[in-house]
């Protein structure tokens, strides 16, 4: 088996990872623990269920460190087709790595306001409620400057892939549909609050075929290999 195609198969694995702890940390955790219009029901649940919120921190955690592994495999797998686009691609992913993963402390923040500890206590039990929420809140939106970013990578990346002849070509147009929907979403959250209500989660269901999609073809398929000439 080539080596091209055991790598590209490592990186479905670890892409397929990249959701699932995506899922656990958003889906799981943060939806189910956190009421965003009331921080005394968020505090409470999340008091409650503190390991849990513990581990949808680490699941992020975990989902940005396969993501490393991802975009390393995928330039490695798309640099021969065209190194610049390539480089591009890759910087964009990893602005999002390191923007998420900053962001990701905020999600943690929430913890510390609910902890009791000593020095808080300059602070009455609303205030601290308060800032749990905010500091959770701001987690959203640091996630969706992440996203912006992001989409432009899958925008590139989509671009590669439908113009090599190492993947089908639906995959890329499925790919460049969603890093738009991605980039149409992060700007609404920031330019148009009020509207984001009306198009999430729909504008984010694109993006998620063509992810899931990406990831299975690289785990079943991995890559086309054109044939050694002699």
């Amino acid at each position: 088996m080539d080596s091209k195609i055991k790598v590209a198969r490592i990186a479905g694995f670890l892409y397929l990872l990249i959701i699932g702890f995506g899922l656990i940390a958003q889906i799981f955790v943060r939806d189910n623990l956190v009421d965003y219009n009331n921080a005394s029901i968020t505090a409470k649940n999340i008091i409650t269920s503190e390991f849990w919120f513990r581990f949808g921190f680490v699941s992020e955690l975990l989902m940005l460190i396969c993501d490393i592994g991802v975009t390393t495999i995928l330039y490695l797998l798309l640099k021969d087709f065209s190194k610049t686009l390539s480089l591009l691609s890759t910087f964009f992913r990893l602005a999002s790595i390191i923007i998420l993963s900053v962001t990701a402390l905020s999600h943690y923040a929430a913890l510390s306001f609910l902890s009791g500890s000593q020095y808080l206590t300059v602070f009455n039990s609303g205030q601290l409620e308060a800032l749990a929420l905010l500091s959770i809140k701001l987690h959203g939106s640091g996630y969706n400057i992440s996203l912006l970013f992001f989409g432009f990578h899958l925008i590139i990346l989509g671009y590669l892939i439908y113009s090599s002849d190492s993947f089908p070509k639906f995959l890329g147009i499925l790919l460049l549909i969603g890093g738009l929907c991605y980039n149409i979403n992060s700007m609404t959250w920031f330019l148009f609050p009020s509207f984001v209500k009306t198009i999430y989660p729909a504008i984010l269901i694109p993006c998620s075929i063509g992810e899931l999609l990406f990831s299975i073809w690289l785990l079943i398929k991995g890559i086309r290999v054109s044939p050694i000439k002699t």
